[in-house]
């Protein structure tokens, strides 16, 4: 019997999970049961967090012991600011968090993966994710590094490093909620990517640098940017129409609409969009507006429809995020569910091992190198 195929895996089930829920035709994203909704308006990254690790909101003492944990593993070793000096000026942000999550590994005695040391490794590597990624920056345009602080969020905490002062309570929510929409998003390639390290048993910081590996790609962490960069090319709600058009007579793109499981509005974008009318420019904000209006009217019948990355790289843009650190920030959020499917996938573990078709010849006669001419 010929195997079933399914290019690109779309709408294959490898695992059962209890972490997310996804109902890409109604537009409806879940987390351990709760709406995205709930969370975004109700809860914080940290507390997110513990919700995917745990399965279960903490209660107030768990909360705060595990905000304190995190907080005391905010810094790096010294060795690790002296690597990040010695990387090359022109090296890709996620290229060098993924150098430096893997390094991170060396420096950790046990290799050994479990489920314990999975919680554990993970709320080390997530604290330091937000001090690499605000550290690289600073370094790499001739800065010291702002070291951390343990009286600040975990989001207010990485604006604080990025630009050396106290954000407001507005754009530490807004740092917040974008973490909490990027945290989870059932099994995309990275998520996948990292599963399918941890299934050999390897270490956790081998899996977490595939996760990075994988989200490095354009096709699945790169959108934000270049969808910020669309809407400064267009430059103002006028030319939008214009732009619009050309860009369909092209057969191009445009950058944050479309996704292979939402056949609707994607509700982080939603979500993302409330934050980027309130702290974003007001030019860029009527930019993308219009050209929602556009793909909304004229690319929906074909499925395709506004995603996360579409309005998210307004909000970073409002709370000076450079654009080259969009995609870690990505995975500053995400490391929380990287970590969650780990751990559940190796509470009940399977070697990843699927297979491939083979369409090619069988049988071929082997020809001495003297008979070839």
């Amino acid at each position: 019997m010929v195997p079933n195929l399914q290019s690109g895996m779309e709408n294959v089930y490898v695992d059962t999970s209890a972490i997310c829920y996804i109902d890409g035709k109604r537009g409806e994203l879940y987390y351990r049961g709760y709406s995205i909704d709930e969370l975004s308006r109700m809860s914080t990254y940290e507390e997110v967090a513990y919700l995917l690790w745990y399965g279960r909101l903490p209660r107030r003492s768990e909360l705060r012991e595990f905000r304190k944990s995190l907080s005391l593993e905010r810094e790096l070793q010294e060795e690790v600011y002296s690597i990040m000096e010695l990387l090359p000026k022109s090296v890709n942000p996620m290229g060098a968090l993924r150098t430096i999550v893997s390094y991170l590994g060396n420096l950790d005695g046990e290799p050994s993966v479990t489920v314990e040391d999975v919680y554990r490794k993970g709320v080390s590597v997530t604290a330091k994710i937000p001090t690499i990624v605000a550290s690289l920056w600073n370094i790499k345009n001739g800065r010291e590094p702002i070291r951390p602080r343990k009286d600040l969020s975990h989001a207010a905490n990485f604006l604080y490093m990025l630009h050396g002062e106290k954000p407001s309570k507005d754009e530490e929510r807004a740092m917040d909620v974008a973490l909490i929409l990027y945290a989870e998003h059932e099994i995309n390639a990275s998520a996948f990517a990292v599963m399918t390290v941890g299934s050999t048993l390897s270490d956790y910081y081998s899996a977490l640098v595939a996760g990075i590996g994988a989200l490095k790609g354009p096709l699945h962490g790169g959108a934000v940017e270049e969808a910020l960069r669309q809407f400064m090319e267009i430059g103002s709600p006028e030319r939008v129409e214009e732009w619009f058009w050309r860009k369909l007579e092209r057969g191009e793109r445009i950058m944050g609409a479309g996704h292979r499981v939402y056949k609707t509005y994607d509700p982080r974008a939603l979500i993302f969009k409330e934050y980027a009318r309130a702290l974003g420019e007001p030019e860029l904000y009527a930019v993308a507006e219009k050209l929602e209006e556009l793909v909304e009217s004229h690319l929906a019948k074909k499925g395709v429809h506004i995603n996360v990355d579409y309005w998210a790289g307004i909000v970073f843009h409002a709370l000076g995020i450079p654009p080259e650190l969009y995609t870690t920030i990505f995975a500053m959020g995400r490391v929380a569910g990287w970590t969650a499917h780990l751990a559940e996938y190796l509470s009940h573990n399977r070697l990843i091992r699927p297979r491939l078709k083979y369409v090619g010849e069988i049988g071929r006669r082997y020809v001495p190198i003297e008979e070839r001419g």
